[in-house]
């Protein structure tokens, strides 16, 4: 059965994107710990993250940098965190996360809300600068 993931990238579920290539897609968490928290994943289908063949992880890593540099363009931060957990859903995908301190990371912390509006906004401004790249 399909993940939620695949879902999103068959356009089953909507997302903000960020952006899309022919291996890689990145959208706007739902449910972030910052404006600008970005999922990066795969489009083949792997659960685990140490799974995924050695070529597809460099590129997810690549494609993931690529989309950092972009968010940490739109977003004030001091750094961007990265983070995979890989629990949550069954298909493996890297946390893009604007910080400032190491506590902004913690996934214990209260999830922000956005209105769609802000969403659509974030999304496309990130996507304006991962086309500049």
């Amino acid at each position: 059965m399909a993940s939620i993931f695949t879902k999103i990238i068959n356009g089953d579920i909507p997302s903000y994107k960020i952006a899309e290539s022919d291996d890689y897609y990145a959208f706007l968490d739902i449910n972030p710990l910052a404006k600008g928290h970005t999922l990066v994943i795969p489009k083949k289908e792997t659960d685990y993250i140490f799974d995924i063949e050695d070529e597809e992880y460099k590129g997810l890593f690549a494609f993931a940098k690529k989309v950092g540099i972009a968010v940490e363009k739109v977003i004030p931060c001091k750094r961007i965190g990265i983070t995979v957990i890989g629990l949550e859903v069954p298909h493996a995908h890297v946390h893009i996360i604007p910080i400032n301190s190491i506590y902004d990371m913690d996934f214990k912390q209260p999830k922000l809300k956005f209105s769609n509006e802000e969403f659509t906004e974030t999304a496309f401004s990130i996507k304006s600068e991962f086309q500049k790249l």
